[in-house]
């Protein structure tokens, strides 16, 4: 066998291998901007960004609900557009700027708006999806706030290439992959249309 050819003598990308002959997973480094505060991160190719948020940097509003992007409980905002945080790699979003819901209120700690519209229109029971519909409501309204329509958007405001006004019906289609298994949709949809009035 030529040198350097022998598997035992050659980590390969994975790494040095560990203890009883498993080889490391790959790891790099990962810089986040989350909530205003710079993070450096080692992390395991397969983290998903969600799991960075929740286990390596004890951010909990973002929930593990599906795993699949199917449910909008792991909603966050990268670079201010909303994602769904449990389908993209940690690895991958090196750079970007993250805001969960814990990131949501001012720097003086007050609430921000959407929040106080939560609270005062009781637009949630068991709070599991909560912070998925803020994040994902904030990230609504400054899509519509860009021009940018949806499928419930009226004829003539596709013309138009200003904001687009959130109606209740905006509001239900731009929030439809938030599911909350409390069915507070009525007062989410309330809540959200009280900010933007």
């Amino acid at each position: 066998m030529a040198a350097g050819t022998d598997p035992r003598q050659d980590p390969g990308p994975g790494g040095p291998p560990e203890p009883g002959g498993a080889t490391a997973p790959p790891a790099s480094r990962v810089a986040l901007k989350v909530n205003g505060a710079e993070h450096v991160l080692h992390l395991d190719h397969r983290v998903t960004l969600l799991d960075a948020l929740r286990v390596h940097l004890g951010l909990t509003g973002a929930k593990k609900g599906c795993d699949h992007g199917q449910c909008g409980a792991c909603t966050v905002l990268v670079d201010g557009r909303r994602a769904n945080s449990c389908l993209l790699l940690a690895v991958a979003q090196d750079g970007v700027e993250v805001t969960t819901v814990e990131g949501l209120a001012d720097p003086s700690g007050a609430a921000h708006p959407l929040q106080r519209a939560f609270l005062e229109r009781d637009a949630l029971q068991c709070g599991f999806c909560t912070p998925g519909q803020l994040c994902s409501a904030v990230g609504a309204i400054a899509e519509a706030a860009a021009g940018h329509p949806s499928h419930a958007t009226d004829a003539d405001a596709l013309a138009d290439p200003g904001p687009v006004t959130l109606t209740a019906p905006e509001v239900r289609e731009r929030l439809s992959g938030n599911i909350c298994r409390c069915g507070a949709y009525p007062r989410i949809v309330e809540a959200v249309t009280d900010v933007v009035a």
